[in-house]
């Protein structure tokens, strides 16, 4: 098998066959006049660092660029991203003068998610601000900058182990916009025990419960599940069922595992279909899980610094000086 990511004029190529990779870059080069970089070091800003136990992607050159460019590169290093004290609302505090500087920022934020799902959850929340950026939700920008400047070489370590085993966590914060109400939706997906799929958004109605806050986060992961299931089986990848789920609200798992409909669930009715559907197939198996081990309460709230840092080594966050 060879595999051929392609993004623009930028390409990785990766398979278990030498010969027919040196082939396809030969037949590449006839075509397109390409040029061989070697071995993978940097791709679209993220760097790879090989160790004896597998690579560490990272985005540090990115983070002191941007520290750097927002004059940030003298500040103190704070330990969340987030302030906990800190109530962020759309109306509240006066405009900003150059609303593009805020945008601007977020948005490369946004680029380090792909290396850094710890900061997803602060990512979304800045990005309910784009339309009128206020100088509070600037300020929360900046504190953001102040913990990427103590964490700058942290990224994700994908091992070499052979342990290719699904998993998926969600989880949701109930009613946690104070302007819409709406609850925030997040899930992990994780296969050898490394994030490779991940996901912080607002959810897009309002739900009248936790657990149907919970039940909502649950079908956004079962459906990311099927996909990645097909994808691995594209990829030669099989034997991936049934997936294991992991859920903190026991009602969303009573809903998910009750066949009968009622009027508490009847408008969340498709979601319930859908849900219950995967887990008859044998997709998935869903599970109990404790709030303190549930890994998705980093993208659902702001966090202490002590809970936000117990769960990167979880997640496979690591420095690079510890990764291996």
């Amino acid at each position: 098998m060879v595999v051929l990511a392609v993004y623009v004029d930028d390409i990785i190529l990766t398979g278990n066959d030498v010969s027919a990779i040196s082939d396809l870059k030969s037949y590449l080069d006839e075509q397109f006049k390409i040029k061989d970089l070697g071995i993978l070091h940097y791709f679209l800003g993220i760097e790879v660092s090989p160790t004896p136990d597998g690579l560490l992607l990272n985005q540090r050159k990115f983070i002191l660029d941007l520290l750097a460019e927002y004059k940030c590169y003298e500040v103190s290093p704070v330990v969340s991203p987030l302030d906990l004290t800190l109530k962020l609302q759309a109306a509240d505090g006066e405009l900003l003068p150059n609303p593009e500087l805020y945008r601007s920022l977020v948005g490369k934020f946004n680029f380090l998610t792909h290396t850094r799902p710890d900061l997803s959850f602060a990512v979304q929340h800045l990005s309910q601000f784009l339309q009128s950026p206020r100088v509070p939700h600037y300020s929360a920008a900046l504190h953001v900058l102040r913990f990427l400047k103590g964490t700058s070489d942290y990224g994700i370590f994908f091992n070499n182990s052979s342990d290719f085993a699904l998993h998926g966590y969600c989880d949701s914060d109930w009613a946690a916009c104070p302007d819409s109400r709406k609850s925030v939706t997040g899930f992990f997906v994780l296969f050898g025990g490394i994030p490779v799929s991940w996901k912080s958004k607002k959810q897009p109605v309002v739900s009248l419960s936790s657990a149907e806050a919970e039940y909502r986060a649950l079908s956004k992961l079962v459906a990311e599940i099927t996909w990645m299931t097909r994808l691995l089986e594209d990829l030669g990848v099989a034997g991936m069922t049934p997936v294991s789920v992991f859920c903190d609200n026991q009602s969303a798992l009573h809903i998910a595992r009750n066949p009968v409909f009622h009027e508490r669930t009847k408008h969340i009715e498709v979601d319930c279909h859908f849900v219950r559907g995967k887990l008859s197939e044998g997709l998935i198996t869903l599970f109990p899980v404790s709030s303190t081990s549930q890994l998705a309460n980093i993208l659902t709230k702001p966090l202490t610094g002590l809970a936000h840092h117990g769960f990167l080594p979880k997640l496979k966050i690591l420095p690079s000086l510890t990764s291996n």
